[in-house]
């Protein structure tokens, strides 16, 4: 049981009781109808309101019975303003004589990374430069504008549809990465303008679910490469991961497809992406209206609406010849989305749940690809995938200035701080 105490307010009159939990009972409060985190030593009963939490309930569920503070400062731009939805939920504290930290996590390593990190903050890593993401906009834009005109001016020949294949693939990847940035909360200063342009570019640039991508992808931050967590190592048995799943699916005797040879089948499977999203733009009512009314995207409806170059230009291309059109564009992108997004987790340690503090849970879910001016681009800045899964709303182009700190603090606790050339973090993925 929690202890309680009582405090005079100036009036002389008793305050609230404040109550004193110790981690042994903050533990027991990680189920699906009783859920306890703690965040800067007070502890929140958020069993009711996780259902509520912007980010889904999913991923605050998984910081259930834990200490949740870096987990929170991670993925909010205003904590001050979040706070006042905390404040309804308190019901205590950590007692005097309990730890900060849970677990026997090292309590040291956890308070230089916080001071690491308000290093960054003091350093204005976490302001973005608008310029930056003015142009990298008016760059896909520009090449979207010019496979229009390509159309326009020179048909739709094997030549030119090729040529538009290449035009096509960049601008749709390099808009994936963008909606990435709106989506972190890493552009605007204010939470909301960062939803609406996120919205924008992920809804009517790449015709996807804004709410479906934060609900996968925080979870994916908040636990990187954890069984039953992460839903991005959730293959639905299509892949074995990891050292341990292939253990457990060779005991259970569970074979639903020859494992032995994943590493050729995962080719296939981008394959299949390939010809899947074409064939829902063939098919434009169905996909929109299942984005809009299931996940509240009108921005999809937008992309749908968005007429394609052959309309733009008067050259008419019925539908099914236009899912054949955009077929060599979705194939190369699928297989530049995969390669890029895989390479710096697959590699890694795939696991169940440990515990382990925010750093060291990071570093050993994700490693890094040299850095140059094409692998900055090529990925989104994502081949700093470390200093991008510390700290998520910190714009990428600083990423570069955040590292030599990272690095140095990894070096201190002996956490492996992994950086590899692109193309063996491609061969890595193989293997």
């Amino acid at each position: 049981m929690g202890k309680g105490g009582e405090k005079g307010g100036e009036s002389g009159e008793p305050e609230a009781q404040i109550r004193f939990y110790t981690w042994e009972e903050i533990q027991k409060h990680n189920l699906r109808t009783d859920k306890w985190l703690v965040i800067e030593r007070k502890v929140y009963n958020i069993t009711k309101w996780a259902n509520r939490h912007p980010g889904g309930q999913r991923v605050i569920s998984h910081c259930a019975g834990e200490d949740a503070t870096d987990a929170f400062q991670a993925f909010h731009i205003n904590p001050t303003l979040v706070q006042k939805f905390l404040k309804p939920l308190l019901i205590g504290e950590l007692a005097p004589g309990e730890p900060s930290q849970d677990r026997d996590k090292n309590s040291q390593l956890v308070e230089d990374f916080r001071t690491l990190r308000k290093t960054a903050e003091d350093m204005n890593l976490f302001r973005a430069n608008p310029l930056f993401f003015s142009l990298y906009l008016g760059h896909i834009i520009a090449m979207e504008v010019a496979a229009w005109l390509m159309v326009s001016y020179f048909g739709t020949g094997w030549i030119t549809t090729l040529l538009l294949a290449c035009l096509l693939t960049t601008s749709q990847a390099q808009a994936g990465w963008l909606q990435h940035d709106f989506g972190h909360l890493s552009v605007f200063k204010k939470s909301s303008w960062n939803h609406i342009v996120h919205k924008f570019v992920i809804g009517h640039l790449k015709g996807a679910s804004a709410n479906w991508w934060n609900h996968r992808h925080f979870q994916h931050h908040a636990k990187p490469n954890i069984f039953k967590k992460d839903p991005d190592v959730n293959m639905l048995h299509i892949f074995v991961l990891g050292d341990t799943q292939p253990v457990e699916y060779g005991k259970k005797k569970l074979k639903y497809l020859p494992y032995n040879h994943q590493h050729e089948y995962f080719f296939l499977t981008k394959i299949l992406l390939s010809f899947l999203i074409p064939c829902s733009h063939a098919l434009p009512n169905l996909n929109t209206f299942m984005h809009f009314f299931h996940f509240g995207q009108g921005w999809t409806l937008l992309e749908c609406l968005r007429p394609p170059s052959s309309q733009l230009t008067g050259k008419v291309i019925p539908d099914p010849a236009r899912a054949l059109y955009m077929l060599p564009s979705k194939f190369l992108e699928s297989h530049w989305f995969v390669w890029v997004t895989q390479m710096n987790h697959i590699p890694m340690e795939i696991d169940c749940e440990k515990h382990r503090d925010w750093l060291s849970s990071q570093v050993a879910a994700t490693c890094n690809i040299e850095q140059s001016f094409f692998n900055d681009w090529f990925t989104g800045h994502l081949n700093f995938q470390i200093e991008h899964h510390l700290f998520p709303t910190m714009p990428r182009h600083n990423f570069w200035k955040v590292k030599p700190l990272v690095k140095s603090l990894c070096a201190k606790y002996g956490v492996q701080y992994e950086e590899k050339p692109l193309g063996k973090a491609f061969v890595d993925i193989v293997g």
